[in-house]
């Protein structure tokens, strides 16, 4: 494995991964809301950009194609459940965020059933990606721009400001979990339908009689 640059990126956004979920065991909240927010965005450039520099670089490679998928899971997996809890199990962000977990996790383990055989990553998977974590940075705002309860009457106006800010947020944020959920359905269908005709090539393979050795001269 070569330590590249896109490599090294992809790392980076699998160890800030928990991160999200461990700004809130360290810090208090808003503080840990605009901690975990700025950690997650900045993960979720090293998305983009991993890719564009192994491009750019010419540093592609099967490490990289492993790794990227699973870090991208990993932030959205973690970060979701973290918003469960943050949302007080509210339904509108359950629904939504248990649907993509699953189907995230139902979709890792047909890759790795099919195993040497590879499906492409279709454009709509990139928006799917790029929906969920745009709307993971919105309902993580919500907490992030939400005033503490130390502002002082002076600065009651910038509270409100920001409160206003932060219901804007997180109904936005909201709005997209739903849309990132539709299309992280559809791909999932999309995905099972094309590893469907394997996964009978394999269940064919394994119900055909193994191959009886021929009998010996003299037997």
């Amino acid at each position: 494995m070569n330590w590249t640059i896109p490599n090294l990126l992809s790392v980076i956004r699998v160890l800030a991964a928990p991160c999200v979920a461990l700004a809130f065991v360290v810090l208090e909240r808003p503080e840990a809301d605009r901690i975990a927010v700025l950690i997650f965005i900045g993960a979720a450039l090293t998305d983009y950009l991993d890719g564009l520099l192994a491009r750019i670089l010419g540093q592609e490679s099967a490490f990289g194609r492993m790794l990227d998928p699973i870090a991208d899971k990993a932030m959205v997996t973690i970060a979701l459940a973290m918003i469960i809890s943050l949302y007080d199990m509210s339904w509108p962000v359950v629904v939504p965020a248990v649907l993509i977990m699953l189907r995230e996790v139902l979709i890792s383990g047909l890759r790795e059933f099919l195993g040497e055989v590879k499906l492409p990553v279709t454009p709509m998977a990139k928006w799917k990606t790029t929906l969920q974590m745009l709307a993971i940075c919105l309902l993580l705002l919500r907490g992030a721009a939400t005033p503490g309860e130390q502002a002082e009457p002076v600065n009651r106006l910038i509270a409100e400001f920001l409160s206003y800010i932060a219901i804007g947020t997180g109904a936005l944020g909201m709005i997209l979990l739903w849309v990132a959920m539709w299309l992280t359905l559809v791909t999932g269908w999309d995905y099972f339908r094309k590893g469907l005709p394997y996964i009978r090539e394999k269940e064919a393979a394994a119900a055909r009689p193994a191959a009886q050795p021929e009998d010996q001269p003299g037997e």
